[in-house]
């Protein structure tokens, strides 16, 4: 099932697989290593509509714009119609062209303040609140929202209906409720139905981590694209996979580990230039985790083992101590792939 281009705005969204706003994930470095390995859609980290909050670091770095062809999306969160309208201007003025409304966070620090998902509990709520984004802006807005408040109460086709009536150009479904956060299977059967009762693209998002899955929720669902979040965690070029897959019916190749080793490299630096050299270390940590993750699975046993660099790299305290283990590990990788290949009569 290929996946056909739509028109958001004054955007053609060719491709439509987005990366997910992941809070702590999602910065501009993330964005443009994503955009890099086939995202056609990228998405930023959450955004709070109080704007007395964005002085602060955490908050100034999740106002950086990537650099990546495409519409740059903001996605804000609160429950007040008035300061989500001054969010949204605000936003448009430093450089959005599409404003993505938070629905669907079922952090707990999120919904004390009755934001993201809980905001499905309020119906009524919810319309004043699309209703004024969408006056105050010029540019598209979106809704990213779940299946319902908890699976007693799944009404999000209701409140799909209500976003297409207030002007929302696009909608992507987590398919789980807020009571089950990111426990159990997703609900296609709830997106699907959601998919038929509007007109609006619709985009599916949930457990999607491989291109056979990607083609599964497709077919499921019916949706106009999908959303990759944690399937995308250490293995950005999965989104190229899923486009191939679904074009050719066939599996892409994976990537080997010389690609793999730049593309940790390129990300790194990204997050340096970004975060600076204290917060930066840091935070290179945790994404070259999730790729040595996903490396360790498909080494063979005999292969320099990923997760001792891992313990090595995670120790570095500067980041031009992070990129030479880098480059040593992979370096080595190097040199046993070429020997395996020897062994093997396989030619480079």
């Amino acid at each position: 099932m290929k996946l056909q281009a739509f028109q958001l705005g004054d955007f053609v969204v060719a491709r439509p697989l987005l990366l997910a706003p992941m809070v702590g994930v999602s910065d501009s470095a993330y964005r443009e290593i994503c955009a890099a390995n086939g995202a056609g859609l990228t998405v930023a980290e959450m955004l709070t509509c109080n704007t007395e909050r964005w002085s602060s670091d955490k908050n100034r770095v999740r106002q950086v714009k990537p650099r990546t062809r495409g519409p740059q999306i903001v996605q804000i969160a609160g429950s007040d119609p008035g300061l989500m309208s001054e969010a949204a201007i605000l936003n448009v003025a430093m450089g959005a062209d599409v404003i993505d409304i938070n629905m669907g966070c079922p952090a707990k620090k999120v919904l004390r303040k009755a934001a993201g998902s809980a905001l499905l509990k309020d119906p009524a709520l919810v319309d004043r609140i699309l209703r004024a984004v969408v006056a105050a802006v010029d540019v598209p807005v979106t809704l990213k929202m779940r299946t319902g408040w908890c699976p007693a109460s799944r009404n999000g086709v209701a409140i799909a209906r209500l976003a297409e009536q207030a002007g929302i150009g696009m909608l992507t479904v987590h398919g789980r409720t807020r009571a089950c956060r990111f426990k159990g299977n997703a609900e296609y059967d709830t997106i699907a139905s959601i998919k038929q009762a509007v007109s609006i693209p619709v985009i599916a998002n949930g457990d999607i981590t491989t291109p056979q899955q990607a083609a599964n929720v497709l077919q499921q669902t019916g949706a106009d694209g999908l959303m990759i979040g944690r399937g995308a965690q250490g293995q950005p070029w999965i989104f190229n996979a899923i486009q191939h897959y679904l074009a050719y019916g066939r599996q892409l190749a994976a990537p080997d580990t010389e690609f793999i080793g730049k593309t940790i490299e390129s990300h790194v630096a990204k997050i340096y230039a970004l975060y600076g050299e204290v917060r930066g270390v840091l935070f290179a940590r945790k994404h070259v985790r999730w790729y040595v993750d996903r490396l360790e699975a498909h080494l063979a046993e005999d292969a320099p083992c990923a997760r001792q660099f891992w313990l090595t790299f995670s120790q570095a305290a500067t980041t031009m101590s992070q990129l030479a283990d880098l480059k040593e590990y992979f370096g080595v990788l190097s040199e046993y792939r070429e020997t395996y290949n020897n062994k093997k009569g396989i030619a480079a």
